[in-house]
């Protein structure tokens, strides 16, 4: 089964394919079809985003489609950045000024619960197939550590480890991942497959 998987991340493109090859599934890139248009992503939830990138993407280009939407939770900061990760220090900001900034926040709290929620959507050229979320619970690390992943990889510590994203080799990180649980959650609930029907 080949389906386009509506982003632009080289670093997501690279996951997605990862974790998906394991079921037969090859992730078209944007680049192979000549690029896609450009979804603002401006929902108030990730399951909006998601859906309507995936929605728009799909009836522009013709093809399957999936998409997702992810960001970092911390609970602290009553779930920011959340729906807006990817914008936490301003449109044109770096990782390292993203982390920088939610670093400077949690300076003062003890309390360093988070968690990354991916939703992944699923469309055909005709419509939406369905959607499907994962979400990883963890901590924010004191600094950033490792130069593995990327956004906030280098500050989340998933439950059960001691070592950030960042410093996680890839293959343990795409086992346990927000996005790998969406992901394997859209399979095994059929989105994909439906595409075929």
């Amino acid at each position: 089964m080949r389906i386009l998987a509506a982003t632009t991340n080289a670093h997501k493109l690279k996951e997605f394919r990862s974790i998906l090859e394991a079921h037969g599934i090859t992730c078209m890139s944007p680049g192979g079809i000549g690029g896609i248009p450009e979804v603002p992503e401006d929902g108030d939830t990730f399951e909006a985003n998601a859906l309507t990138k995936a929605t728009v993407v799909a009836r522009e280009t013709g093809h399957p489609v999936f998409a997702d939407d992810s960001g970092l939770e911390v609970f602290a900061l009553n779930g920011e950045p959340g729906v807006r990760s990817a914008r936490y220090a301003g449109p044109n900001a770096t990782d390292a000024e993203r982390i920088n900034k939610l670093l400077r926040r949690l300076r003062d709290d003890d309390d360093r619960s988070a968690r990354f929620v991916c939703v992944i959507a699923v469309a055909s050229p005709s419509g939406p197939v369905g959607t499907k979320a994962g979400e990883i619970r963890g901590t924010i690390a004191h600094g950033a550590r490792g130069l593995n992943g990327f956004g906030y990889d280098p500050v989340f510590i998933p439950t059960g480890y001691m070592q950030t994203f960042g410093e996680l080799p890839a293959e343990v990180k795409n086992g346990l991942s927000h996005r790998a649980t969406a992901l394997q959650n859209a399979v095994a609930a059929g989105l994909f497959q439906r595409l075929c029907r």
